[in-house]
């Protein structure tokens, strides 16, 4: 009898182990979705060391900053405006003093003229980006309060900066684009010229020559 009763109690000690591990594996199962998604492949992290030299090279100004750098001194500029296509041409004039900051990393030129009969200072500034390998111009003035932000390329083969970007208009309070050509005429000579957008077409707004002095 005791030997039946120690199979007896084996037996249930068994099936109740069994029954026991059903439900851990049935509850430790986890639902999934029938569509599998791919994980983003990790990008592989940078050592110390080649981190260091990336944001050293990143850091290190090169030939686009000579290029802008052999700008520095002062330019007379002659400036055209046009308020339409194809309108009646407006005549200014102003100064730039050209100088490059913070190691010689950007260009920073300040401008001070008379534009509609009203004294004009204007202050724009000029980067290259070693790691985007792009240009970023940015301009203020005293007759507004908004600034125009513009970047580009340059093109040997022309010897020309093409910058595009967006202003708001004083008018109607909306974004509208507009584009920027500064071209490498001669050693003393640089034009400058802006397109807007009016009714969907582009036209030339305006032109400045500047002579080095």
């Amino acid at each position: 009898m005791k030997k039946l009763f120690a199979v007896l109690s084996i037996l249930i000690l068994f099936f109740a182990s069994c029954k026991k591990e059903v439900k851990t594996e049935t509850e430790a199962t986890p639902v999934v979705d029938s569509v599998k998604t791919e994980e983003p492949i990790a990008e592989a992290p940078l050592d110390s060391a080649a981190q260091m030299k990336a944001w050293q090279a990143y850091a290190t100004p090169g030939a686009p900053h000579k290029m802008m750098a052999d700008e520095t001194g002062t330019w007379n500029c002659d400036m055209t405006f046009w308020e339409e296509p194809n309108g009646k041409p407006s005549k200014a004039t102003s100064t730039a003093n050209v100088k490059m900051v913070l190691g010689g990393r950007y260009q920073e030129t300040n401008y001070q003229g008379t534009l509609m009969g009203q004294p004009f200072e204007g202050k724009s500034t000029l980067a290259y980006n070693n790691a985007s390998k792009e240009y970023t111009t940015t301009f203020i003035d005293n007759m507004g309060t908004g600034m125009m932000v513009a970047i580009g390329k340059y093109d040997e083969a022309t010897k020309s900066m093409d910058l595009k970007g967006d202003m708001v208009s004083p008018l109607n309070g909306k974004k509208a684009p507009y584009r920027e050509v500064y071209t490498y005429v001669d050693e003393k000579t640089r034009k400058m010229e802006m397109y807007d957008t009016k009714n969907g077409s582009e036209y030339k707004s305006m032109e400045i020559i500047m002579t080095k002095k």
